[in-house]
């Protein structure tokens, strides 16, 4: 009985502390917070009309996932971006993501494809004037939701909370992709219907993670190449 009253007097500070964690996190996806800025934990609080200490745990979650750093005299800021950081996310991501498309390929079911394929017929539809009318924030959510249709059955967690985590460092570290590698947008498309359709054949695991691997680095390729930022190591 103890134990129940427990978990119960728990729940207001972890709801507290996941409304703070929301909050912050998305200004931050969102560009609102860019990297570099400040945050004032009592600022916070006073804006979520919640105490510090649900704020304050929030910002240790998003440290851990690399969003937030935190500075003796400084404080908690967003983590900023080096071309070096970037190179590692996107390599990461290029592994996880690709393993995690694999591994969901046989709980995929028709209505998913069917999803997918609409969303990135949205995508392709928003090519019909590029490159001067060409929305690369919006093409980038929808890049996103295209993407969570093939990865979210992947049975592993871990797994797939590191795709999550890649996606979220992502996002806080370049906001759009396509803004800077636009060129990519039409090659990007037609690669997700190669993905689609080894996965409706029910092409062996394999071959569909080196599908997704290779999709996630073309990306990478394209974004080194204009900023001639070199490698540490070989490109996956």
């Amino acid at each position: 009985m103890s134990g129940q009253a427990g978990a119960m007097a728990a729940s207001p500070a972890a709801s507290k502390s996941q409304l703070a964690y929301e909050w912050i996190h998305g200004r931050i996806v969102s560009g609102a917070l860019g990297p570099g800025s400040r945050l004032v934990l009592s600022q916070v609080a006073a804006e979520l009309d919640i105490s510090v200490v649900p704020v304050r745990e929030a910002v240790r979650r998003l440290e851990a996932e690399g969003l937030i750093t935190f500075e003796k005299n400084v404080g908690a800021t967003v983590a900023g971006i080096d071309p070096v950081e970037y190179l590692y996310t996107m390599q990461t991501l290029s592994l996880v993501e690709g393993a995690a498309t694999a591994l969901s390929a046989p709980s995929v079911r028709r209505a998913d494809l069917d999803a997918a394929r609409e969303v990135n017929g949205r995508m392709h539809a928003m090519l019909a004037d590029f490159p001067e009318n060409f929305d690369p924030v919006r093409f980038t959510q929808l890049n996103h939701d295209f993407h969570s249709v093939l990865f979210e059955h992947c049975p592993n967690p871990h797994i797939l909370d590191l795709v999550h985590r890649g996606w979220n460092r992502l996002t806080a570290l370049r906001g759009s992709t396509f803004s800077f590698v636009p060129e990519r947008a039409p090659e990007s498309v037609e690669e997700h219907e190669v993905l689609l359709q080894l996965i409706e054949r029910g092409a062996p695991t394999a071959e569909v993670e080196l599908a997704a691997r290779r999709h996630r680095s073309a990306t990478l390729d394209a974004y080194l190449a204009r900023t001639d930022a070199h490698p540490a190591f070989p490109v996956l």
